[in-house]
């Protein structure tokens, strides 16, 4: 199983890739497009095709190659947004609202697991937020109040399944865990049996807002009443790219030498916070703990993430072995939820579902639900709530797309003389760094065999300067989280083209 980083993943090891029944676009109008192979865009699509649409999906890598296949798999009824922060942005009916779709995909997965028989290790499982000091606990106190009276089954208690050092605690009751790609990939054979057409490494390169749409790939043209961007972010761009801000997680699944695993999930209320949780998988038991995020391509040394990390378990847990670590990317909504319904300036048949913060697992399926309602039943009782449009425009943002153009020159069909580059001796192996010749900036990485992979560093979107990624070796955008491998190939949208190669050559003088 393939994902958008060099690091793997726990939910990788021992997944065969998803090998699709169907390998060719077929010459037909669909009712419903989607872009993106993830959890949100197979849960919808199976949604949909049970509800009597023809759908699509076109996944431009393979199923589950982005955040799906990088996540910790925690599914809440409680949010990154706590509710005592949706009651006051939103108001009370808002946060019942929120805490009433979190209980329905809950409810939506477990569905899906029995009608389908899906091996996932699905359990329920308690979820324990503590608080480590004053400050934490009068905000915990806040948090316990709101969510009682947003509907959650939530109490105090006076113990923590992880050793670490805590104030108060409550306990949400009724959250759960599970295998993210075992389900991802038993919803799409559901989502192809029910007569879906699944369609791996097909990108999606452009958009005629015909009616029908008529959209452009690599693989050919796709024709459809109906598009939804399940892509974690619209490709292109959009203003609602400058209302989404991309974070990077770091994860680990270790084993410990005195079995003394979690029973349950638990988080403390740092910012960036820590998680933990256990994991069974063919009978080994792992701790999967995370935190350290930060924003994309905002940490120089993003290996240092994992060092730190470690550090931070072996204070409280008895480490055996670290047998996997990797990290992943979500995007954060401004006002802490996410958008979910029609994508800003386009017609009423193109949909987004996007900003779910930590929360993807749990958020995916509430857009499976929205979308699927308001395609199906042209309405949803969560429309409003997740509205997309409850944004304002940016101001001056023509204005900001030019500027940000102006920042790279563009090196279309450029070479340079390696001999002329004195930077790519100083560059150590699986080392990188940006440098300047002559007027153009030029990004440079080394690999562990000693050859060098160069590109232009403006990011195809709206030409930031990426910024190099040491921990998944990946070229990272900071300005809207558009992710390139080493050879500028693209990972991650809201990019649609690839970095540009720049051919180095040797001059003989």
């Amino acid at each position: 199983m393939k994902r958008d980083g060099a690091t793997i993943s726990i939910w990788q090891n021992n997944m065969p890739d998803y090998i699709s029944q169907t390998h060719t676009l077929r010459a037909e109008i669909y009712d419903v497009l989607i872009v993106g192979g993830g959890i949100t865009g197979i849960s919808t699509g199976l949604l949909l095709q049970k509800a009597g649409k023809k759908c699509m999906i076109a996944e431009a890598k393979t199923i589950g190659f982005g955040t799906s296949g990088g996540t910790t798999a925690h599914l809440n009824t409680f949010m990154d947004s706590p509710y005592n922060e949706i009651e006051k942005n939103f108001g009370e009916g808002s946060a019942q609202l929120v805490f009433t779709s979190a209980k329905q995909a809950i409810d939506l997965i477990e569905k899906n697991i029995k009608e389908y028989n899906i091996n996932c290790e699905f359990s329920e499982q308690p979820g324990y937020l503590f608080s480590q000091d004053k400050k934490q606990s009068k905000e915990l106190e806040d948090i316990f109040e709101a969510s009682k009276k947003a509907g959650c089954d939530v109490v105090y208690s006076d113990s923590i399944p992880v050793s670490v050092e805590f104030n108060k605690a409550v306990i949400f009751k009724k959250q759960a865990q599970f295998h993210p790609a075992k389900y991802l990939y038993a919803l799409a054979k559901a989502f192809e049996d029910a007569g879906g057409t699944l369609v791996q490494g097909c990108r999606i390169t452009g958009v005629n807002k015909n009616s029908p749409l008529e959209m452009e790939s690599d693989r050919g043209k796709i024709i459809a009443r109906s598009l939804i961007y399940a892509t974690h972010v619209p490709p292109g761009v959009n203003p609602l790219q400058f209302y989404c801000a991309p974070y990077r997680s770091y994860a680990m699944a270790v084993t410990l030498k005195d079995n003394n695993y979690p029973d349950g999930l638990a988080y403390d209320m740092y910012d960036p916070y820590h998680y933990y949780r256990t994991q069974e998988i063919d009978g080994e038991k792992y701790l999967i703990a995370g935190g350290e995020d930060h924003k994309t391509a905002h940490k120089e040394n993003t290996e240092a993430c994992f060092t730190k990390l470690e550090s931070y378990l072996h204070r409280y847990f008895d480490i055996a072995e670290i047998s996997f670590k990797w990290s992943s990317q979500y995007f954060q909504s401004t006002d802490g939820l996410p958008y979910i319904g029609y994508l800003p300036g386009n017609p009423l048949n193109v949909f987004v579902a996007t900003g779910y913060g930590g929360n993807g697992m749990t958020y995916s399926h509430i857009a499976a639900k929205v979308l699927t309602d308001m395609i199906v039943l042209g309405k949803s009782e969560y429309k409003k709530l997740y509205d997309p449009k409850r944004i304002k425009p940016v101001a001056g943002f023509t204005d900001i797309i030019k500027e940000a153009a102006d920042v790279v020159g563009n090196l279309i069909g450029k070479w340079f003389p390696s001999s002329k580059i004195n930077e790519l001796a100083d560059l150590a192996h699986g080392e990188a760094k940006v440098v300047k010749y002559e007027s153009h900036s030029i990004g440079l990485y080394k690999d562990e065999n000693g050859n060098v992979h160069a590109v232009n560093p403006a990011c195809t979107h709206i030409k930031c300067k990426v910024a190099w990624n040491n921990a998944e070796q990946s070229w990272d955008c900071p300005c809207h989280g558009s992710r390139f491998d080493a050879d500028g190939e693209m990972l991650t949208a809201p990019a649609r083209k690839n970095l540009e190669k720049i051919d180095l050559r040797e001059i003989n003088e």
